[in-house]
């Protein structure tokens, strides 16, 4: 009886310390490690909406370059103008799919990889909601421009861009610093 007693009290004390330190990281915002099921569905999202074929260089062959996932345009690819309009031409694309110009400018694809410098490693789970509903960088700040389709993707469930934030979380890092967009005309 005495020994029940004993492992009566280290069950309660043992669910007592489980429970309080579950609150204490919910009252601090501390979110639990993300699923494997949660990475998946992030991963077939990114894949379905096609994120590789913008963010993504293309090599010489006109395919996604792998070995620079979602790293953006190429810092060493350098773009001076946009692209004068064309006959009926409304928008150019260079050659790694990266720089499209248009009536906005030459706006470049941004580095989704967890690069804190370049990337979006810096960034909580509430700035990319924030960027992807708000069509802003970051969140609060320039607008982000075509072809990004942030109004549709604007239109996913929490759970789905959250997802997709976990995945991306789980792309390696490439340093490569994408620059800003030109403005029409320049």
């Amino acid at each position: 009886m005495r020994h029940d007693r004993k492992f009566l009290t280290v069950l309660m004390t043992g669910t007592f310390v489980a429970c309080s330190l579950s609150l204490i990281a919910q009252q601090r915002g501390t979110a639990a490690a993300p699923s494997a099921a949660m990475i998946a569905r992030g991963k077939y999202l990114v894949t379905i909406q096609d994120c590789n074929g913008c963010h993504t260089p293309f090599n010489e062959k006109g395919e996604p370059d792998m070995s620079r996932m979602l790293s953006g345009h190429p810092a060493n690819v350098k773009v001076a103008a946009p692209r004068p309009r064309s006959g009926d031409w409304l928008v150019s694309i260079n050659s790694t799919n990266t720089a499209w110009s248009g009536p906005w400018g030459v706006s470049f694809t941004s580095n989704l990889t967890q690069d804190r410098a370049t990337g979006i490693g810096s960034w909580t789970e509430e700035t990319f909601i924030a960027a992807i509903r708000n069509g802003k960088k970051s969140g609060v700040g320039r607008p982000l421009l075509n072809p990004m389709p942030w109004r549709m993707y604007g239109m996913s469930s929490d759970d789905d861009l959250k997802a997709i934030f976990a995945y991306l979380k789980t792309v390696p890092a490439i340093s490569n610093r994408v620059p800003n967009p030109l403005p029409p005309g320049k």
